[in-house]
């Protein structure tokens, strides 16, 4: 997996009639103002709603006759509250984008996509074989601003009908929202009357007549006073059609006859051609949206000017797009905001700036607005707190609900295909192909291969024409990484996966035994009874003992059918668990650093950066494999035309749960730990985790980089489990407590617990201290060494230990207590009576105190086994804890070199190994003094004995003594 702004389609119909306060007439030219959806408001305060590159504010005003028509008090009120209601509804956004938290709300900033003019002889040109370049802008025809659409032409011609079209994902629906808001704030002076229509609106209406009145009385009830005066309204009256594709159009006089009367009723379709024609209100403004394959809908005689919407063609709209997104304060405190400090915000920015400068892919996918979306989509749910159920999965299948939910491939095809179910067919098949054989660069011929599959007839042929010019630039993108350009890959590497995933559990992958094998099954099902019925009486009938032969077979038939599917349900499910365990040099880490390093770049050179193809992993896909069986993918998938049936989602669980179940007792890596968990994450099912998860005993997470999003996913998975976790591992994590917090429901399960090199400090021993206390604490073996808790932290500890009954084995090795951290030990050791071994080793502690917790630790009940090694002890006070440990019988042995008089001690090869493991992080200046001196220890006792085995373990010792001396850059002698 390699690197891996929208705003979603306006939903308009009736019901717009609440009314608000007036408007402040008064709002500044850039600035307008929205508000929380609650009870009555003014459009007012509270939050700034800013435009950039360029406004639809500015336009001239109307004409003096028009200007003067809607001056009435009673017009001016019903526009008001028309206003108002408009804005209201405009600014309503769908859940996907609410869930995002005030930051990603769409209504805080804008960034107004490229807009270039173009002329009928480029819409009548050839289109490029897969429609993926971007045209360059024609000669003499610079970039349009929102209030440039309805200016003169370069002749001076007045411009009434102004057509925009643009692929998926190219920012339509916004564009026409921030018109219709701009128009409510009063930043739209040229026309008094903004009337919207939804095209996908008036198609659902059907051939049923109705007049222009009736449609407007119906969806703006406040218009009902002033609907007269449209037709005097002249041009200072704006139509918006959105979504031109969903309305069949016919501008034949045969086919739609003239109408002059708005109050005359005809189907919608003719409406919207007489208003084309300018025949219905011929002095109104028209604006149309519309995908590049409904463009010929309309005769260019009727339009004034064409205008590409070209997305973020310009980097520095896509890096203005993310600083303003990111760098928005956030609004309230919860799941929603984006909680990073300042300085988190800026390191993402400049990180993601410097991959766009770089003219990485990830430049090319930001050319649509929605893939801009969905970067700030994929970081929040990478660096913010995740709301609870929500998964890598269900933002990219929310992402499709928001470009794709209900479109129709053609609106004039019979069929009524969805354009999402025809995506997962083509794309997703190319999308598995590549996974399969392991590539993610494609040839044309590739990509015609999987395109044209299957095609025989005229309107099949139609339909891949649509699909070509309106959504295969929003999948496919061409390369621009050096030595693979003339190529194409997915527009983000991730969509690949889940289009592989989704060609997978929808059912498409089928082989030529499997097509031939249902048809056959279909029809033996069909004429079975009917067959056996026959059979059956002439087998009565004739002594032909052939017919009980073929009555039997035609009832194995659908079962034999049935084992075909399973066993490809088999094969599927044994790739998706290799991929998910497979180990690779370069893509170790888990997939979440994965996608986090491919959206911002890799900090410092890459490595093996001329791979073969074979080494592309896909771990994801095994991931949304999982995400898209969960409920709730399976319904938002439904509405987009793509359904899983639910005895389908359930056969694909029980064949993943086979293979998990056998793989999955393995020992993994901890990136492949932490992959498979992540699994069970986007699955979303309980018990299915708890089924196959019932077998891991050990956790081992250590070197993984615990981000709260991994913590809550590790919580979320094992934090409901019932058997106990032998270990748990989170060593080198970078856990802070809040992760701790987090981490508390898997942390009580655990019964060995090592939480090692974290920068845990006091701060998080308050979360320790309540996770020892806890009731259901089974923890026999806390590791915290290396971690800078000192003595305000100990004292935290304390508390947990006093009234703690589970722990046996706490090591505090190098955990910055000095003496008053070893004291205040030594005064409340007694308060507990189970623990058994205490390491304090390596803390800085002088005598005092380590002879005063000596002498505690002598008297403690179950206390065995006491660390002091490597504290700033002098050789009388080390003496003296070795005559300590030999006067008394019973009580703590205490570990303080690697000599117990003049034989070597047991513990000798536990203390060099925690050097060994530690070399690396000790101060080792440090480390290298002790290490001198445990040496000359050892050459001492050395020649004081006269025992040659002692003398022989003596030398070994020595011998890894010198060894990580060496390693330090001391003398080994």
């Amino acid at each position: 997996m390699r690197w891996g702004c929208h705003l979603p389609r306006a939903s308009w119909g009736p019901g717009l009639g609440r009314v608000l306060q007036p408007a402040d007439e008064r709002i500044p030219f850039l600035i307008h103002w929205s508000w929380p959806l609650k009870g009555e408001r003014p459009l007012g305060p509270p939050r700034a709603f800013i435009r950039h590159h360029g406004s639809s504010a500015g336009s001239g005003p109307p004409s003096g006759r028009h200007g003067q028509l809607f001056q009435g008090i009673a017009a001016a009120e019903a526009i008001q509250r028309h206003r108002q209601n408009l804005a209201e509804w405009f600014s309503r956004l769908p859940r996907e984008e609410r869930q995002f938290g005030p930051t990603f709300a769409l209504d805080t900033v804008h960034v107004d996509p490229v807009i270039r003019e173009s002329t009928p002889d480029e819409l009548l040109r050839p289109l490029a074989e897969l429609a993926l370049e971007h045209q360059p802008p024609s000669a003499g025809l610079p970039p349009l601003a929102l209030s440039q659409l309805f200016d003169p032409d370069a002749c001076g011609r007045r411009v009434q009908t102004v057509v925009l079209y643009g692929t998926v994902g190219t920012g339509k629906s916004t564009l026409v929202r921030k018109m219709v808001l701009d128009w409510c704030y009063g930043q739209l002076p040229a026309f008094k009357l903004l009337i919207p229509f939804s095209c996908e609106d008036l198609s659902s209406l059907g051939p049923a007549p109705a007049s222009l009145c009736q449609l407007v009385a119906q969806r703006y009830t406040p218009l009902k006073e002033i609907l007269p005066l449209m037709a005097a309204a002249g041009s200072c009256l704006l139509f918006v059609l959105h979504g031109l594709e969903h309305l069949n159009l016919d501008f034949r006089l045969a086919g739609t006859g003239l109408c002059s009367d708005p109050e005359e009723s005809e189907a919608p379709a003719a409406i919207i051609v007489n208003l084309l024609r300018k025949y219905m209100l011929p002095e109104a403004s028209i604006l149309v949206t519309t995908r590049p394959s409904a463009i010929g809908r309309i005769p260019s005689k009727y339009v004034d000017r064409y205008g590409e919407i070209c997305g973020f063609s310009d980097t520095n709209l896509q890096k203005l797009y993310f600083q303003l997104r990111f760098k928005q304060p956030d609004c309230g405190h919860g799941a929603g905001g984006f909680s990073a400090t300042p300085a988190q915000r800026d390191h993402l920015v400049q990180m993601l700036s410097r991959n766009l400068e770089g003219h990485h892919q990830i430049a090319t996918a930001c050319f649509l607005p929605s893939y801009c979306w969905l970067v700030c989509a994929t970081l929040h749910f990478l660096h913010a707190p995740t709301p609870a159920g929500q998964t890598l999965t269900s933002i990219y299948t929310s992402f499709l609900h928001l470009n794709f939910s209900g479109e129709m491939l053609d609106s004039t095809d019979p069929s009524k295909l969805s354009l999402m179910a025809y995506a997962a067919r083509t794309m997703g098949k190319l999308a598995y192909e590549g996974v399969s054989s392991r590539k993610t660069y494609f040839s044309e011929e590739d990509v015609r291969g999987c395109l044209e599959a299957g095609i025989q007839t005229e309107e099949e042929f139609q339909l891949l024409h649509v699909f070509r010019r309106d959504a295969l630039r929003f999948f496919l993108a061409p390369c621009v990484e050096p030595g693979h350009l003339g190529t194409f890959v997915f527009t983000v590497p991730a969509m690949q996966e889940y289009l592989a995933a989704l060609y997978i559990v929808l059912g498409l992958r089928k082989t030529t035994l499997q097509r031939v094998g249902k048809e056959v099954a279909e029809l033996m099902s069909r004429v079975g009874e009917d067959v056996s019925l026959v059979l059956g009486i002439m087998a009565k009938l004739l002594p032909l003992r052939a017919l009980p032969l073929l009555f039997n077979l035609l009832k194995v038939v659908p079962r034999v059918f049935g084992r075909v599917v399973g066993k490809s349900r088999e094969t599927v499910a044994q790739a998706m668990v290799l991929e998910m365990f497979r180990e690779e040099d370069y893509y170790n880490d888990d997939v979440l650093d994965q996608m986090g390093a491919s959206i911002l770049g890799v900090e410092g050179p890459r490595c093996r950066s001329d791979e073969p193809t074979e080494d592309e992993v896909f771990e994801l896909f095994p991931m949304f494999m999982g995400g898209l069986l969960s409920a709730h993918n399976r319904v938002v998938l439904a509405q987009l035309g793509c359904p899983i049936k639910t005895l389908d989602a359930l056969e694909n669980a029980q064949a993943i749960k086979k293979k998990l179940g056998k793989l999955g007792r393995q020992v993994l890596p901890p990136s492949e730990l932490l992959d498979h968990l992540f699994f069970h994450y986007e699955f979303q099912n309980q018990r299915f985790s708890a089924e196959v998860l019932s077998s891991l005993r050990q956790l081992n997470l250590a070197g993984v980089r615990m981000t709260p999003l991994k913590c809550m996913v590790v919580a979320a998975v094992l934090g409901s489990g019932r058997h106990a976790l032998d270990e748990v591992n989170f060593a080198s994590c970078q856990l802070d407590p809040a992760g701790l917090r987090t981490l508390r429901p898997v942390f009580l399960r655990a019964r060995k617990l090592g939480l090692q090199l974290n920068s845990l400090g006091p701060e998080a021993c308050r979360d320790l201290r309540d996770l020892l206390l806890h009731d259901q604490c089974q923890v026999t073996t806390l590791r915290l060494s290396n971690n800078p808790l000192t003595a305000a932290g100990v004292a935290l500890l304390v508390e947990g230990l006093a009234g703690n009954t589970s722990l046996k084995h706490l090591s505090l090795l190098h955990t910055g207590l000095g003496d008053e951290g070893l004291e205040l030990l030594a005064a409340q050791l007694d308060r507990n009576q189970q623990l058994q071994e205490l390491n304090v080793a390596y803390n800085g502690a002088g005598d005092t105190a380590a002879l005063a917790l000596a002498k505690a630790a002598r008297e403690h009940p179950s206390l065995e086994l006491l660390h002091l090694y490597f504290n700033e002890l002098s050789s009388e006070c080390r003496q003296a804890l070795r005559d300590l440990g030999s006067t008394t019988e019973g009580g703590a042995r205490v570990v303080v070199s690697l000599t117990e008089g003049t034989a070597v001690s047991e513990y000798w090869s536990v203390i060099l190994g925690e050097v060994q493991r530690n070399l690396n992080s000790w101060d080792r200046g440090r480390v290298r003094r002790h290490l001198e001196l445990l040496l000359r220890d050892l050459e001492d006792n050395r020649g004081a004995t006269l025992n040659p085995w002692r003398k022989a373990q003596l030398l070994r010792v020595e011998g890894e003594v010198r060894a990580l001396l060496e390693q330090l850059g001391g003398p080994g002698s």
